[in-house]
């Protein structure tokens, strides 16, 4: 996978927003509550978020990017096999009501 910008300016600022904002919110519930793991996940989660918006990179993007390629390559794979085994025009196919 090639590590390119997939994520617009846009984005990249409402990312750094709300990761900003996520991370504040969760240091400070880390303050009060210490032995609570839940706002420590939710710091890192909010550190990525802001990690993302700076690079202009999410991986979840890319991987979803990725996916309709390989769609869109097997699609058209599929469509040229059937575009060989294609049937004349002018022939009736039988109705078949099973």
């Amino acid at each position: 996978m090639k590590i390119t910008k997939n994520v617009g300016t846009i984005n990249a600022l409402i990312r750094i927003t709300i990761g900003l904002t996520i991370l504040a919110w969760s240091t400070s519930k880390m303050v009060k509550f210490p032995w609570r793991d839940s706002y420590l996940f939710i710091a890192l989660c909010g550190a990525m978020k802001v990690a993302e918006g700076i690079v202009r990179f999410c991986p979840v993007t890319a991987l979803f990017q990725e996916a309709m390629n390989n769609q869109n390559q097997s699609n058209r794979s599929f469509n040229e096999k059937e575009s060989e085994d294609h049937f004349p025009v002018d022939e009736m196919v039988p109705y078949n009501p099973t």
